[in-house]
């Protein structure tokens, strides 16, 4: 897209005070690094709460939908799909524990036909691209509104002493111990029968406050405060604590189960703002608040490593006067304690927005910022449906300029470090029809320290092999093999393929000098 020459140098002297505020940090962002990342988080959420659309689709229907949107997304370079799983304990995936969801089917607890499972079936897709499936559940979400009408397995109608009534919903009380034991248990059904890349949890741990309203929580407070060490005058502190014992147990229930799966949380754009916290330690915002109003104290999380990554809600226009982007994603890099850390886009939000001089929207100047920091590796758009919709162009965007070429998943170098082994026996084959690159590699699925995925390089005759350039990767792929074009019999090319773990740790290259 043409940009005159007032937007041009914004850009560029945006990039050098970041260049500057980022001097602390241990790499030197340069400017290949801002255009094409080799490594990059580039997920999207894809939402089923009051998503009427799977009501109307029968199993066929909803699997060909699928497919069409792993395709479309698979081609703006989305390498992560967040899914909600569960978002109102029910579920998109056959359970034992929880009703199938009513906005899959209508109808809680009617399972879809031709017992087909949405769950299974995305994570099988997902990866034949090469892509992520994270499980999105909302831990404590129980009923969408008054009329909900519960399946006869929901936990609700065994234990409804468990449960507390709010804005007219219906929340699991986090005071009590037996509701974290149940989530984990939940969490634990999922990580043991699919084989999901992560399980991730959003912004609704306790309900967002309404005004005159106050949260009903006095039995469970009155149970179990004094005896876990709060005072009448700390509830807010036992809050804050029951949710960190959520955290704590998903973490260990997961590490325990299968330690390569990741746990990851998107909270709310704010931590504290900086009038709230008394060593000012906040942001210059002023609007809701994680620690104060959701009970959510996210930067313990990251600090403790209770969770894998942290990707913060920064839904907020560039300029916005009680929650401006520059200044959230700014708090948010300077407060990752060097954990993997991804921002969360609001499409329609910042296609809307407009950039002075220019009148542009603000995506250049939002994907410029999240590139800019060393201690931001990706972004999440939100929602999917928006991007699948193209709204403003957005697809065309990510298509041709920020998403052109293929970007690995940054690596989890605080879970595993060390590198998976090189591949064997690089060779190309022949066939009537085809002219393939086939290796072979150690590799197994239940091992996440071996090869899970290859990454294929080119380099024309003379070139300097370079792996970190984004540019010269042609294939990202699960398979032991890719074929190759046709071009002339005479072009030589050296070709390198890479392995890599679970964990997106890559191994050293294997080379080979092929004609094409």
């Amino acid at each position: 897209m043409k940009r005159n020459k007032a937007h041009l140098l914004f850009i560029i002297t945006t990039f050098i005070i970041l260049l500057s505020s980022c001097g602390s940090q241990k790499q030197r962002v340069t400017f290949s690094d801002i255009a094409h990342p080799k490594r990059e988080f580039r997920g999207a959420w894809l939402s089923t709460a009051w998503q009427s659309r799977y009501k109307t689709m029968n199993s066929s229907q909803m699997k060909s939908y699928f497919v069409n949107i792993l395709d479309q997304m698979q081609a703006d370079g989305i390498n992560a799909v967040i899914f909600q799983a569960r978002p109102y304990a029910d579920a998109f995936y056959k359970s034992e524990l929880e009703p199938w969801s009513a906005f899959l089917t209508g109808t809680q607890g009617k399972a879809p036909d031709n017992r087909f499972d949405p769950l299974a079936f995305l994570v099988e897709e997902c990866h034949k691209r090469n892509m992520e499936l994270h499980a999105w559940l909302n831990p404590y979400r129980v009923s969408a509104s008054a009329s909900d009408i519960f399946a006869q397995n929901h936990i609700y109608r065994r234990y409804p002493e468990r449960f507390l009534k709010y804005d007219g919903k219906v929340y699991f009380d986090p005071g009590i111990p037996a509701n974290r034991r149940f989530i984990c248990d939940v969490v634990k059904d999922i990580i043991i029968r699919y084989n999901v890349d992560a399980i991730h949890m959003d912004d609704y741990f306790y309900p967002y406050p309404v005004a005159g309203q106050a949260f009903p929580d006095d039995r469970s407070f009155n149970t179990y405060a004094q005896q876990q060490g709060f005072s009448q005058n700390q509830r807010a502190d036992w809050r804050r604590n029951n949710v960190n014992m959520l955290i704590q147990d998903i973490k260990h229930t997961i590490s325990t189960t299968k330690p390569w799966v990741r746990f990851g949380i998107s909270p709310f754009g704010i931590y504290r703002n900086k009038r709230s916290t008394p060593d000012g330690s906040g942001s210059e915002t002023n609007g809701l608040q994680n620690y104060d109003d959701l009970y959510a104290d996210v930067k313990l999380w990251v600090k403790k490593g209770w969770i894998d990554y942290n990707m913060p809600q920064i839904y907020w226009e560039i300029g916005h006067k009680a929650a401006d982007y520059k200044t959230l994603i700014e708090w948010w890099a300077n407060n990752n304690f060097e954990q993997p850390l991804y921002i969360g886009q609001d499409i329609k939000r910042t296609m809307d927005a407009t950039t002075k001089p220019s009148g542009d929207n603000q995506l250049s100047d939002k994907m410029l910022l999240s590139r800019s920091f060393n201690t931001v590796h990706g972004n999440c758009f939100w929602p999917a449906y928006e991007l699948l919709d193209n709204y403003k162009g957005i697809a065309n965007r990510l298509q041709t300029n920020y998403h052109k070429y293929p970007a690995l998943i940054p690596a989890y170098t605080h879970m595993h470090k060390k590198s998976p082994k090189k591949i064997d026996n690089l060779q190309e084959s022949y066939t009537s029809t085809t002219h393939t690159l086939r290796w072979d590699s150690k590799s197994d699925k239940y091992d996440p320290e071996t090869a899970q995925y290859y990454v294929v390089y080119r380099f024309a005759k003379g070139e300097k092999e370079n792996l970190d350039n984004a540019q010269n990767i042609v294939s990202i792929t699960r398979e032991k093999s890719i074929n190759l074009p046709y071009e002339g019999g005479v072009k030589e090319y050296k070709y390198v393929v890479t392995a890599v773990d679970a964990f997106h740790n890559e191994s050293k290259g294997k080379s080979k000098k092929i004609k094409l």
